[in-house]
């Protein structure tokens, strides 16, 4: 979903905390016990004023020290419970909170995981990390202690104002006069802070995205001498980001002193008119006491729901991009019947799944990334079990998008394709990932060990498992070189090891699942003449026996495969072995020759 999609609503929206209530539900007794404390703390802190009243009237007044010792029990009681509760009200929230965090980032990461390639092809990384860090943190620290702050709020407003008017009806009306203007200030202010604070958050993800492509383009921003280019775009980033944050923070620096204003209003009311009552012997000096107590305790939790408010109003920014993201659905889903059989990627019914023998066949597909840009066309094709098949084409020419296809990263518009003759649609999606060897053009290692990037293709795998798999594709004797061996730590994304390095650590990774399938992504194009044959003679005995698809730069890579295909604008237009397509002296045949000459530096007359 677009952040262009996001409910745009200026006000609480009730849709987006209905959508939150359902994550809630686990934490429903957890709430209910903080609910509970909290009425009890507003309850006990709104009897203060009245143990207060009591004193004032009975010994100082009167004189009297009758009932002392049970008075000081009483109020002792009422803080210690106060204290008490505090104690529990703080660890409780504080639980919460962090648990709230952890399962909403992890219904997070599942979504993530579940959602298909299309899904980030206009997703920035920093977009999606602020979803899961800064947001989530701004969403479970309003909820876990702004609900609980309402509840007591609430709860201690009551009190006062029940305190207050079986101490004197008509000063407490006088006294509560200021309520409504309270409630009109609030209404007119939420729509500005809730616009702003969605700014803000919109704001903050661009300058996170900002952050990950500038570390990551860090060797690009060098040779292209973009220093300041990326300072002049990354200062009207945070520029924006101050602007939008100032402009919050004056909107609150007047909402919170109108807040305050009208609440000294109220206390100055109960003064005047209190004053005149106690003259006229309508009320004690215990009771105006009380009375001017309970203004300033009934008018601070306004001044706290105030603030509790505005964070609401964050928070809902926060809440409409993370729901945004646990509500999306992916394009590519197992249907219910699918899932009823055999499981859902994270508990797979392995057991019921059939092995993949290798036949591959696609009916009249069509497919494309943009409803009127079509890339393939009533595509056909057939390959054999253990066929491998290279894919030659210019750039935009439909190669990525066919394999991208076979391994069910996308599917079709229309038409089908079959995995031995069962459309893989009826089929998990996992049947074919679990049967998949992958290996990228620019291979990605996670940091760790390098034991550990090969175990992560199959994590059962066994030391001597890893090691007949490096041996396979000639990665042994280069691990065996390095000074901890297999144990080397690899870096982040690889950083420390060569491309050709990388790429044999891949081609072991994918080797170590025994895949049925295979596929090699332009893996040869990045890296020196050397180091191809190295990989060349793996890339044999890896794709031996299997179904393979080989999207090839370098020509002289696929002279081996059972059949090439010239792939232009989404059509074979070429079909045969590497001899076969040379005899035709088609569009292979001057392809093939004019890299080679290229490769041997004679210039092509």
């Amino acid at each position: 979903m677009d952040e262009t999609n996001f409910n745009t609503t200026k006000k609480l929206s009730l849709g987006v905390w209905r959508d939150f209530y359902t994550y809630l539900k686990p934490y429903k007794k957890r709430f209910i016990k903080l609910i509970v404390m909290m009425v009890l703390l507003g309850i006990i802190d709104a009897s203060f004023p009245m143990l207060a009243k009591y004193a004032i009237d009975e010994f100082v007044r009167n004189g009297s020290m009758d009932g002392l010792p049970l008075f000081i029990g009483a109020y002792l009681s009422a803080v210690i419970s106060l204290s008490l509760l505090i104690f529990l009200f703080i660890r409780m929230a504080g639980r919460l909170e962090t648990t709230m965090a952890h399962d909403i980032r992890r219904l997070g990461f599942i979504r993530l995981q579940e959602l298909p390639l299309s899904y980030y092809d206009n997703k920035a990384v920093g977009w999606l990390m602020a979803r899961m860090t800064s947001d989530v943190t701004r969403l479970s620290e309003t909820i876990s202690w702004g609900i609980v702050d309402l509840a007591w709020g609430l709860a201690i407003m009551t009190g006062i104002s029940v305190y207050m008017i079986i101490l004197n009806p008509v000063l407490a009306l006088i006294t509560l006069s200021v309520v409504p203007a309270l409630a009109v200030l609030s209404v007119v202010f939420q729509k500005k802070i809730l616009g702003a604070q969605r700014k803000i958050r919109k704001i903050n993800s661009q300058i996170t995205g900002a952050f990950n492509e500038d570390i990551q383009g860090a060797k690009t921003t060098k040779t292209l001498v973009r220093e300041d280019k990326n300072l002049f775009e990354f200062s009207h980033l945070t520029g924006s980001m101050k602007n939008q944050s100032i402009k919050a923070a004056i909107i609150s620096s007047i909402y919170l002193p109108l807040v305050i204003g009208l609440g000294s209003v109220g206390t100055a009311l109960a003064f005047s008119y209190g004053s005149g009552y106690i003259m006229e012997g309508i009320i004690t000096y215990g009771t105006l006491v009380a009375f001017i107590s309970y203004t300033a305790q009934f008018f601070e939790p306004i001044r706290q729901m105030a603030v509790i408010f505005a964070e609401f109003q964050s928070a809902q920014a926060s809440a409409e991009r993370v729901f945004s993201l646990l509500k999306e659905t992916p394009e590519i889903r197992d249907e219910g019947y699918v899932l009823e059989t055999f499981g859902n990627i994270f508990d797979q019914k392995k057991e019921l799944l059939p092995p993949i023998k290798g036949t591959i066949d696609f009916e009249n597909v069509s497919f494309s990334y943009q409803p009127q840009e079509p890339v393939l066309k009533n595509f056909n094709l057939s390959v054999k079990p253990g066929e491998t098949v290279a894919l030659v084409g210019e750039t935009g020419s439909g190669k990525s998008t066919i394999v991208n296809l076979f391994c069910r990263f996308y599917e079709p518009t229309s038409g089908r394709i079959l995995v031995d003759g069962t459309d893989y649609r009826k089929m998990p999606i996992q049947w074919i990932h679990n049967n998949l060897g992958y290996v990228l053009q620019s291979p990605h290692l996670f940091s760790g060990s390098i034991v550990d990037n090969i175990r992560y293709g199959r994590l059962d795998a066994t030391q001597d498992e890893i090691e007949e798999a490096c041996r396979i594709v000639n990665a042994h004797d280069f691990i065996i070189d390095l000074e901890n061996g297999y144990n080397t730590q690899v870096g982040e994304g690889g950083s420390l090891l060569s491309t050709g390095q990388k790429q044999l650590i891949s081609f072991a990774r994918a080797i170590i699942r025994n895949p049925s399938l295979f596929v090699l992504d332009e893996a040869t194009s990045s890296i020196d003449t050397e180091t191809e044959k190295i990989i060349q003679n793996a890339i044999t005995k890896v794709l031996t026996g299997r179904t393979s698809f080989v999207i090839a730069h370098r020509l002289s890579t696929i002279r081996s495969a059972d059949r090439i295909l010239v792939i232009r604008k989404g059509e074979i237009t070429e079909d045969g072995t590497h001899k076969e397509l040379l005899d035709k002296k088609g569009y292979y045949y001057r392809l093939y020759t004019n890299q080679y000459l290229d490769e041997e530096g004679i210039n092509e007359i």
